[in-house]
């Protein structure tokens, strides 16, 4: 802009200048040039700001000047006047005046009609900032939607789609229809202090006589309408109503509502009627805008491989359904879960919920699709282990969890999502009418059953896979019993109207008895996803089935009795307690008993809960039992024994061993269960993993009661979480006073303690029990191994001699001392003073005594394992227990486990070298394996199993083959289970041995590449991963890969190395994958389309494949270096290129790199933009940081080692697939750098890509896309 000059005295030369030209009757042209040259004369620049708000001024008074009209025109053509500028003070002064000035209006549309669209950035250099301000203030932009308009860009969007709002609003006003918008004031009413529309400002109605003007204002709004379906036809309104659409939610559903109503108003109005092919092109051209998908440059390869849909190779009734590697996310989560080693922030139903929106989005799904493969997965899980590995830890119970629980969780989540999207689009309709959830798509209650409609179909095609439906033994009388109920259903409802005789409900083909099926439609209706219209589905239950059912009928089941009121007595007590609860109220009324029954009640209810309610449940609920153990502990530690001379034969379950229930499994969830790897320390490129906390299990309890809580004040219909309180460690200060001392322990050695301090004289008590015992008959000692049955732990009962040497002390108490009690006689073994035997007989008499004092024996031995202080003793057989029978023969089966898996491990032992095991670990060991093998001791069992494999992990490598063949030699047939968990120790430090089992993982799961044809022999197979069952075969047990890693993946000490060789096997498979198909010469396609959509679809495996195994590896700390540091580092480093090979293998390995980082956050994050604010800030860090060296590569700032091609191609797909399917995590992103990424794709001729990834980049990226407008178009 020039020099600044008064505008009174610009406007009095402007108007002399043009009033001189009509009076001298120039024509138009002359009339431009002379106003120009008084432009000069003042020194202002063009376009001339000044000039518009001076002819604005003058249009829409008095008589319309038809010359001041033309000379606006020409002066907007020339470059006088800016297009955008004009229009914008015209809108905001015609439209509120257009039925009084119908002729000013009819001159404003054709101004609209030719020069709507002409924004040229660049020729507004000089007065941007002036004429956005100008443009804001005219059309009171900031104040219509809520924001600041800074860009011109902004503005002209803006603008445009206030101008379209106008022009209906002022039709519908003009028509008599009468709305109330939800996004505000109209400009076809302009501000406040404007006069109503409907009179004159001289305040002269008569224009209203005049019929000259009344058939011109009739045809204005017919032509308002016109002009509106011409501009909204065009490429650049596309453009602009989709950035609306993507940007500004709230306004452009204004627009659809009010388009709903000019629908809704058809029978009401005559000028609908005749205006109803004008309405209907706005209407096609608003919704072709709401759906337009950009479409890239198909000329060049990375255009075609981000245009190829996601392929699903088989239909959904195939038996192959479900194994593709686009489903395999499902099974890897499924199958790692069962670990139970770590304890994620997220639960279980939360993370797969998460996860089957992910895929269905990823893999472009139908729901039917998404919910049958998420059921095959399920079920898969279950077959996995159908007859399992006989061994401590039953796992079978938790896979069924999985199946009958947790999903049906996680698919009522996303059924509640869409019920909850179709409330909202509804919410914002004030007018009378069908109400629409979005424009096209009315809600007659169609729309919001989508989902559960693939949920009924996917269940009832799932009938087709009768070989996952077998059910285990454990649940073949639940399945009976489930295909019995709905036959009486059926034979019910026959009584009451003919529904058997036409023969579809019934399949007389079907054979008796229920299976799986019948067992997860039962979860799913009594989760209220479905009704009872399931038991008549075709072939849903068998005829044989049905004519049974008159005569059978279904038992009452005991925990049914219970809730009804039945008394616990003993046959009740017993049942209940080797059954778990079937239901979250069960367990509820039991807690309650635990703590405000009767002193039977209590101990009675509080065995109960330690049963098998909780020993077969899974650690999804981990944070919340521990919460509620923690009051049971507090109680039951702080009791005396009321005598101590009472037998351990009595029925009654004593104070200590109800504590040990307890306290054990508490033990359990904290000690041996990991913090996620974000909640570690980094060192060097290792996670340092820490151990898991009370507090932080507190923590997540009371962040989850608290998301409860939010859920429920938003939604009424929700039930309240029955402890919804806080809970903390200080609430319990017996049991907080242990737990501080333990940690003391564990940190440092024990402190010596004064003869009269009461922790010595309780420890003194203790070892005189102790040396006590060790001193009897030696037919006593000999006869130590083999147990009564009554014992907590298998020793003898208590006899009135041995009462009276046991000291009666409130378990908190005994615990307390017994660190003490362990050092000394540790060292009394190692200085020769007490024998391994009696060290061993003492320890197993302090566990008979107080089951709970294992707890206290691991810690403690777990951390001198780790100091490293004692000497290792030999496992020869005289002092110490000897392994050396089966130790060779359990090491070949060993080997032959992971060379069936691809690794070669080394020999651990020859035949000369001794056996050793550190001190504390030989006692731990010897100590175990005296236990008595019951199933009312599984709660000691998975103590002492957990306990030994976590000591070995501070022991040299080869140190869980000797206790796997000292408890192999105890119990034979935990044989094959022992070898498989002693296969994975090999893998905590051994790198070369961790890569070769992740190549195996590839192979088994995509096909073993053929190098003379660069081929994969066979299809992708989840079955081949992780296997279809664990079999033993003549040769001893074999595993799959892929189980085997997610058995082994915890404990892998560097998991960023985990990350380096996944990220390379994923470029090697990609590379050879395509080289199949691309001639050596030529980047040019060696055969057709089709051939490279297979392709695009292995290499997607490939992706998918490694992203899965990468988040199961190291979740989120993993997936944060991904994009921080392993990808960048990828991209950067030199590599040996191989000559003569063309550029397309390197573009695919490109775009599987960029799927491999899509994917990898979206299964950690998930792709929506609702996201806890840690989660937010950690995606958008991650995010960022990885968008801002991309931009930094892209202006030259950081060079890269990489084929150009293949850097080429990896950002133009990650621009691709982040538009696609994660476009929320663009707005996280700076725009600085999103314009620098669309500057190097405009570069590159992707012209469309770069405004894709623009237009997601919330309102402040609005202005950069409309700069672009004149390019795309």
């Amino acid at each position: 802009m020039g020099s600044e000059c008064d505008l009174g005295g610009f406007e009095q030369v402007v108007l002399e200048t043009l009033k001189r030209c009509q009076q001298q009757n120039e024509s138009t042209l002359v009339w431009v040039m002379e106003v120009a040259k008084c432009i000069r004369s003042l020194g202002v620049g063009l376009p001339c700001l000044e000039l518009g708000h001076v002819l604005v001024s003058q249009l829409c008074f008095d008589d319309n000047n038809s010359s001041l009209w033309k000379f606006v025109e020409l002066a907007l053509s020339s470059g006088l006047l800016y297009p955008l500028h004009v229009l914008s003070l015209l809108t905001s002064r015609v439209l509120p005046h257009r039925r009084s000035q119908p002729k000013a209006y009819r001159l404003y549309l054709e101004l609209l009609s030719r020069y709507a669209f002409s924004f040229n950035p660049e020729k507004a250099d000089a007065c941007k900032e002036k004429m956005t301000k100008s443009i804001d203030v005219a059309l009171q932009l900031s104040q219509l939607y809520g924001l600041r308009v800074l860009e011109l860009g902004q503005a002209f969007v803006l603008f445009f789609f206030s101008m379209i709002i106008g022009l209906i609003d002022s039709t519908l006003d003009d028509w008599g229809l009468r709305m109330t918008p939800t996004d505000g004031p109209s400009l076809a009413l302009g501000s406040t202090d404007h006069h109503d529309m409907d009179i004159d400002f001289k305040g002269s109605r008569n224009f209203k006589g005049n019929e000259h003007h009344e058939k011109m204002r009739t045809a204005n709004s017919f032509m308002a309408i016109e002009v509106l379906g011409k501009l909204t036809e065009s490429r650049k309104a596309i453009v602009i109503l989709r950035l609306v659409h993507l940007n500004m939610p709230v306004n452009f559903n204004g627009l659809l509502q009010r388009l709903q109503f000019l629908e809704a108003s058809e029978l009401v109005s005559p000028h609908l009627n005749s205006a109803n092919q004008l309405l209907a092109k706005l209407s096609a051209n608003i919704q072709r805008a709401m759906g337009f998908q950009y479409q890239l440059n198909r000329s060049q390869l990375i255009g075609l491989l981000l245009d190829i849909a996601s392929c699903k190779p088989v239909s959904c009734f195939h038996s192959q359904f479900g194994q593709s590697a686009c489903w395999a996310p499902f099974d890897i989560y499924m199958e790692n879960a069962m670990d139970g080693k770590q304890l994620p922030i997220k639960s279980a139903v939360d993370v797969l919920t998460e996860t089957i929106k992910t895929l269905q989005a990823f893999n472009q799904a139908s729901w039917q699709e998404t919910f049958l493969a998420l059921w095959l997965s399920a079920l898969r899980l279950v077959q996995r282990e159908h007859d399992p590995l006989e061994g401590p830890i039953p796992r079978l119970e938790a896979r069924l969890c999985v199946l009958l629980s947790i999903v049906p969780l996680a698919i009522a989540n996303v059924l509640e999502d869409e019920a909850k999207l179709c409330h909202s689009s509804t919410a914002g309709a004030t007018f009378t009418g069908s109400v629409e959830s979005g424009y096209g798509h009315k809600m007659n209650g169609k729309g919001c059953a989508s989902r559960k409609d693939g949920l009924i179909s996917s269940l009832q095609i799932l009938g087709h896979f009768s070989g996952l439906l077998c059910p285990p033994v454990s649940v073949t009388d639940a399945a009976n019993t489930a295909a019995r109920k709905a036959a009486s259903f059926i034979t019910n409802a026959k009584n009451q109207r003919d529904i058997i005789r036409g023969g579809s409900l019934v399949d007389a083909s079907v054979k008796a008895g229920g299976d799986m099926r019948h067992l997860i439609v039962e979860a799913c209706i009594a989760r209220n996803l479905i009704d009872t219209s399931a038991y008549i589905w075709p072939g849903y239950v068998s005829a044989s089935i049905i004519s049974l059912s008159d005569s059978l009928s279904l038992d009452k089941s005991p925990w049914l009795m219970f809730m009804e009121g039945a008394p616990l007595n003993g046959s009740l007590i017993d049942y209940l307690i080797m059954n778990p609860a079937s239901s979250l109220a069960e367990i509820e009324k039991l807690f309650s008993i635990a703590l405000n029954g009767s002193e039977e009640e209590k101990s009675a209810a509080a065995k109960i809960l330690c049963g098998a309610s909780l020993s077969r449940g899974w650690n999804i609920q981990v944070p919340e039992v521990a919460a509620s153990l923690m009051p049971l502990c507090e109680v039951f530690g702080s009791l005396k024994p009321a005598s101590s001379n009472k037998s351990s034969k009595d029925d009654e379950p004593s104070i200590y061993m109800v504590f040990s229930f307890a306290f054990l499994y508490l033990l359990r969830l904290w000690k041996f269960y990991r913090p996620p790897l974000e909640q570690c320390i980094s060192e060097r490129g290792a996670a340092v993993r820490g151990e898991l906390t009370l507090e932080y299990l507190l923590l997540l309890r009371n962040r989850s009661i608290a998301s409860c809580q939010v859920e429920t004040y938003s939604n009424p219909n929700q039930s309240e979480p029955a402890s919804g309180k806080p809970i903390y460690i200080d609430s319990y200060p017996k049991l907080r006073a242990w737990y501080c001392q333990n940690k003391s322990c564990i940190a440092s050695t024990l402190a010596g303690l004064s003869s009269g301090n009461p922790v010595h004289q309780v420890a003194n008590k203790i070892l005189s029990m102790i040396y006590w015992k060790m001193t009897k008959s030696a037919a006593s000692s000999s006869n130590s191994s083999t147990p009564t049955s009554n014992s907590a732990c298998g020793s003898p009962g208590s006899t009135g001699e041995d009462a009276y040497q046991r000291p009666v002390l409130p378990a908190w108490e005994v615990l307390e001392a017994i660190p003490f009690v362990l050092e000394a006689i540790l060292t009394a073994c190692a200085h020769g003073r007490l024998s391994p035997r009696d060290l061993t007989t003492g320890l197993r008499d302090l566990v008979d005594f107080l089951p709970a004092s294992l707890a206290a024996i691991v810690s403690y031995f777990s951390a001198e394992v780790t100091r490293g202080i004692w000497k290792p003793v030999a496992m020869n057989g005289k002092d110490w227990p000897s392994p050396a029978a089966i130790l060779p023969s359990m090491e070949s089966e060993i080997k032959a486990i992971l060379a069936a898996v691809g690794v070669d491990a080394p020999s651990c032992y020859t035949g000369n070298s001794p056996i050793m095991l550190p001190l504390p670990m030989a006692a731990l060991v010897s100590l175990t394996i005296t236990f008595k093998l019951d199933k009312s001791l599984e709660y000691v069992h998975s103590v002492a199993g957990l306990a030994l494999e976590h000591c070995a992990s501070g022991c040299p490598w080869p140190s869980m083959h000797i206790i796997g063949s000292l408890w192999a030699q105890k119990i034979r047939r935990w044989h094959n289970f022992i070898v498989v968990s002693s296969s994975r120790s090999i893998f905590r430090q051994n790198k070369e041995a961790v890569a070769q089992l992740l190549r195996s993982c590839f192979t088994s799961f995509l096909g073993s590449l053929n190098i003379s044809t660069s081929s994969l022999s066979n299809q992708s197979s989840v079955n081949g991963l992780l296997g279809s069952t664990i079999s033993v075969g003549g040769g001893g047990p074999s595993v799959a890969p892929g189980f085997l890693f997610l058995r082994s993946c915890r404990t892998i000490h560097n998991v960023h190395y985990v990350s380096d060789v996944i990220v390379g096997l994923i470029a090697e498979y990609a590379r050879n994958l395509a080289s199949r198909w691309a001639s050596s010469d030529s980047p040019r396609l060696k055969s057709s389309q089709t051939s490279l959509s297979i392709a695009s679809v292995r290499a997607r495996e490939v992706a998918t494949l490694g992203a899965s195994l990468l988040c199961v590896t190291g979740g989120v700390q993993l997936v944060q270096e991904l994009f921080r540091n392993t990808i960048p580092t990828w991209l950067i480093s030199s590599r040996k290129q191989e000559l003569h090979v063309s550029a397309v293998p390197r573009i695919v390995e490109g775009y599987a790199m960029a799927y491999l980082l899509i994917l990898s956050g979206a299964i950690i994050w998930g792709v929506e933009a609702k996201l806890t604010t840690c989660a937010f800030s950690r995606r958008a860090r991650a995010v960022g940081v990885h968008m801002d060296f991309l931009a930094g590569v892209l202006e030259g700032n950081i060079s890269l080692g990489c084929d150009p091609a293949t850097w080429k191609a990896y950002l133009s797909c990650l621009v691709g697939l982040m538009v696609r399917f994660a476009p929320a995590w663009i707005q996280e992103v700076k725009l600085e750098t999103l314009r620098k990424l669309a500057c190097g794709l405009r570069g590159w001729h992707e012209c469309e890509l770069a405004v894709s990834l623009l237009e997601r980049g919330g309102t402040a990226a609005v202005g950069s896309v409309a700069e672009l407008l004149n390019v795309i178009s």
